[in-house]
């Protein structure tokens, strides 16, 4: 009896020092990604890292974000067979230890003496030189920017001025031949009629299938830059108090706008080359229910998980090449806030994941297509990452 007592009491004894043990193993597994693990050694060599960069924010939580997408760069490197070889692994050290206007041995010495193993190092390298690869192959052929989107930043870059519209709008559905025949002739006796903005506010309230007929009609400060040319110039030629001609909005809808008031501002503004949004399908879903879910474009990805591809698309523009109702629906959206639009008569969401800025005008044409080109392929890269994190499977033990 007095044995078993003292087995038992040797068990109960160890079974919490072997769990310690366990956890102060610093090889141990602390999160595992798609059943690859992130070890506590390897947390802990990437904070030393982030310290030593002078990396702001929590330490901890960027050292496991950042352990997290690289395994996620790597996994996606490995299904496409991208594996960098050693050589070009050093000269991709050899390039980072170079923008601290260090060469790769005074580099590593640095490392060793700040905890961090040259191993350390060379696996975070790795992981990039992959991504890399990954998104060239991958998005290269989208991200080719044409000598029209060239010109179109230059001239943007050489104004000396930038303008803002104030408008109120009356959007018709006309997404069938019924619709449209109405929508076009109600379109064309509301120009004749209005000659106020109080009844054009109440037409709005009573016609308008926007979310802004509920007020009215009225929208925002829209810079005119955010707009399509042709519409923008078509509004720049109202009058007060006119309502402009029916304009059709894509195959869906036609509008009319009444211009409130216009102001140019002297500071020249960086008015926008493209716009990258966020097109989700909501089906039955309803608005509000996605919205409380998301903060930026990446969070989509997880509404979206498991559904459809076709049902979120995102996408990199030019606004000229954008169609009036894209543009107008956008052009009032200032980054990371959505709208709805019904559209054939199903809801859509679309939410503005950026602007691309003007550059300065003394660029020359080859530094402007690479500038170009590296903010649309950083677009898409982005966006690729949060959908396969958003399809990752990540736990801790």
């Amino acid at each position: 009896m007095l044995r078993n007592l003292l087995l038992l009491l040797v068990t109960l004894t160890m079974a919490p020092m072997a769990a310690l043990a366990q956890n102060a193993n610093p090889f141990a597994p602390q999160i595992i990604v798609n059943g690859r693990g992130i070890t506590g050694y390897e947390l802990q060599q990437r904070i030393l890292m982030l310290e030593l960069l002078n990396s702001p924010g929590d330490l901890v939580e960027e050292a496991e974000k950042g352990l997290i997408e690289d395994r996620l760069r790597v996994d996606a490197g490995a299904r496409l067979g991208v594996s960098p070889s050693p050589e070009d692994v050093t000269l991709g050290m050899e390039e980072f230890a170079g923008r601290a206007n260090l060469n790769l041995k005074q580099f590593e010495t640095l490392l060793t003496q700040r905890g961090i193993a040259p191993e350390s190092f060379r696996e975070f390298v790795r992981a990039g030189l992959v991504w890399r690869e990954v998104v060239g192959r991958r998005f290269g052929p989208r991200s080719q920017i044409t000598e029209d989107e060239i010109d179109r930043a230059i001239a943007i870059s050489s104004r000396s001025g930038s303008a803002r519209i104030l408008i109120s709008e009356i959007i018709l559905r006309a997404d069938t031949p019924e619709f449209k025949e109405q929508a076009q002739a109600t379109a064309a006796r509301l120009k004749e009629q209005i000659k106020s903005p109080g009844a054009f506010a109440a037409a709005a309230r009573s016609l308008s299938v926007a979310p802004t007929g509920a007020r009215g009609g009225r929208v925002d400060w829209v810079d005119l830059s955010n707009l399509p040319p042709a519409l923008a110039s078509r509004l720049l030629v109202l009058g007060p108090n006119e309502v402009s001609d029916p304009i059709p909005l894509g195959g869906n809808a036609i509008a009319v706008f009444m211009v409130r008031d216009l102001e140019e501002l002297d500071a020249e503004l960086p008015d926008s080359v493209s716009v990258e949004f966020a097109r989700y399908a909501l089906g039955d879903t309803a608005p509000g229910r996605v919205t409380s879910e998301i903060d930026t474009c990446d969070d989509l990805y997880g509404v979206a998980k498991g559904q459809p591809e076709e049902r979120l698309q995102r996408e990199v523009l030019a606004i000229a090449d954008l169609d009036d109702a894209t543009a107008l629906t956008l052009a009032k959206l200032d980054e990371n806030e959505t709208a709805v639009v019904n559209q054939g008569g199903q809801n859509v969401l679309y939410m503005l994941c950026g602007r691309t800025p003007a550059l300065d005008e003394d660029f020359d044409r080859t530094a402007l297509r690479n500038s170009l080109r590296n903010q649309r392929v950083n677009a898409y890269a982005d966006g690729y990452l949060a959908e396969l994190r958003a399809s990752a499977i990540i736990k801790r033990p």
